[in-house]
């Protein structure tokens, strides 16, 4: 079984719950079944969000490159990170580093049907273009700025609550067309589970981790 590192804290909780699903998604009738990882749980990643929406604060490349480096050291021989917007600088940190780093976008991508798709992410996915590449030749409806950066605040701040639940299906429910694409792991926190026009990039990155580990 291969060590799958993970560049964590953005959220902290949304870590969590990649690890929690990894555990679910593993066939295993003992402990030496499941999946290696090396986690570093980094909640003091400068924001994403200041840094793309609004121009100010540290540079998160940086950051995340020695996070990349630290764990490839550590041992782990791929990476992961469960954290759409921080997507933005995945090239940056896979060049930084001499193990496949495992792609949530194009992973995520490779579950839609074909056609247009609702994009519920975080306003800077929109701004930096983070799925203008993957998601290239389809019509992509984004929910209104404030409304989905305010969830993913009070997510951040609260928690899963009932109230965030309650929110965000108000916001799928806005959604014109067929499927949607859950590309925020704050919103993973409170998406609806077994839909088959929900589509998680969370679990999608949990799938990868799992046969990466597997494979070989």
């Amino acid at each position: 079984m291969k060590c799958v590192g993970i560049l964590g804290g953005m959220g902290p909780e949304a870590t969590v719950e990649l690890m929690a699903r990894v555990i679910r998604a593993t066939p295993a009738s003992d402990d030496a079944d499941h999946v290696p990882l090396l986690v570093d749980q980094n909640p003091q990643v400068p924001s994403r969000i200041a840094r793309l929406i609004e121009g100010r604060g540290e540079d998160p490349l940086p950051v995340l490159i020695r996070m990349a480096q630290r764990l490839q050291a550590a041992g782990a021989e791929a990476l992961a990170m469960p954290c759409n917007t921080a997507h933005h600088y995945a090239a940056g940190v896979a060049a930084a580093v001499d193990i496949p780093f495992l792609n949530m976008l194009e992973a995520a991508e490779a579950r839609l049907a074909p056609g247009a798709v609702g994009l519920l992410a975080s306003p800077a996915v929109r701004l930096a273009g983070v799925f203008d590449a993957v998601l290239a030749g389809r019509e992509v409806w984004h929910p209104p700025e404030d409304q989905a950066l305010g969830l993913i605040r009070q997510i951040k701040s609260d928690g899963a609550t009932d109230a965030a639940r309650e929110a965000f299906a108000e916001m799928i429910a806005l959604v014109p067309v067929p499927q949607v694409l859950v590309a925020c792991t704050e919103f993973s926190l409170v998406a609806p589970q077994g839909r088959d026009t929900v589509v998680d990039a969370l679990d999608a990155l949990v799938d990868q981790i799992v046969r990466f580990a597997q494979s070989g």
